[in-house]
């Protein structure tokens, strides 16, 4: 949930963080009845999310050709009230987007097609917008992206099946916001300075650069599976150093996995709303220590994508 999302206000930085929309880059150089599973993805400093599963009748999904009118789920907020929050909805036709309550919980909803959403850049700025609209207000848990119930009822009975678990999550989420920090190296740049600072890497490399290429492949082989070591080293100091910086502001951290051989760290953040001027400080502190060995790329305020998660699996009918 990570790719052409909207712009998000701009903060004050210091120098080495330049806010940017969204993004600031800190550069120093249906028929029968079917479980549902509702899951809960907890963060790692966080206590485990309970898990629920859950019964619904959806009712029958209506054949290809037959359009019907249906509802798209984005999200769950804390709300007894039938409130709206504009006309933004997915699909292009911009439906007015309401909540569908039960009790003091509501989703968040809009009318649409009974049909499977296709991640289309459109459609994934479609869906992200509203969360990040409603974010604004009250504290949201996305649904995953195409989430579509035939009618208001059907998604009530989800709401009161999931009640318990749904109260819980939003108890722990509320008042936080989530953080992205990506942190990529020029890998090139850092074999050379090992090359060049590491002791044992630099003899070995101007022993083997003394000699024929074709009586030195084993050495070769030798020299790159010691540099790769040292990287790897290396990279974990940094890792270490930057979230020793950034652990006592956060609540919890998620470490996703890194992209491309360029990127050493992709981490998320969950953050009391409130603390958000010192987070962004403790990150322009660390990418001004590491200056032009580091690039940062810090994006945000998110909901929580990252630390709790609503997935509907419905499994095939079975015949009785």
């Amino acid at each position: 949930m990570n790719n052409g999302r909207r712009p998000a206000k701009p903060r004050s930085a210091a120098k080495a963080v330049k806010a940017v929309k969204k993004a600031k880059a800190v550069k120093h150089k249906a028929a029968k009845r079917k479980p549902l599973q509702l899951e809960m993805v907890a963060a790692p400093a966080s206590p485990p999310k309970p898990k629920a599963e859950i019964h619904f009748v959806p009712g029958p999904i209506p054949a290809p050709e037959v359009r019907q009118e249906g509802r798209y789920v984005y999200g769950i907020i804390p709300s007894n009230q039938p409130i709206t929050f504009g006309k933004m909805g997915i699909g292009g036709a911009g439906e007015m987007v309401y909540a569908v309550t039960h009790g003091d919980i509501s989703a968040v909803v809009s009318r649409t097609g009974v049909f499977i959403f296709d991640p289309t850049r459109e459609n994934a700025l479609a869906h992200e917008h509203v969360i990040e609209t409603v974010m604004r207000t009250h504290t949201i848990i996305p649904m995953s992206f195409g989430t579509v119930f035939r009618t208001d009822d059907d998604i009530r009975e989800v709401l009161r099946s999931i009640y318990p678990s749904v109260k819980d999550v939003l108890k722990q989420m509320a008042g936080k916001v989530e953080f992205g920090l990506k942190v990529t190296w020029d890998r090139d740049h850092i074999v050379e300075e090992l090359r060049r600072d590491h002791e044992e890497i630099h003899r070995f490399h101007q022993e083997i650069t003394r000699k024929h290429l074709q009586s030195t492949y084993f050495a070769r082989m030798q020299l790159g599976r010691m540099i790769e070591k040292a990287l790897t080293e290396r990279s974990g100091e940094y890792l270490r150093e930057i979230y020793e910086g950034l652990r006592g502001i956060c609540v919890a951290s998620r470490d996703n996995k890194p992209i491309g051989d360029k990127m050493i760290m992709n981490a998320a953040f969950l953050i009391e709303r409130e603390r958000e001027t010192e987070f962004d400080a403790a990150v322009n502190r660390i990418a001004k220590k590491f200056g032009d060995r580091l690039n940062f790329k810090y994006t945000g305020p998110w909901p929580p994508y990252n630390f709790v998660n609503i997935r509907l699996k419905l499994e095939p009918s079975t015949t009785e």
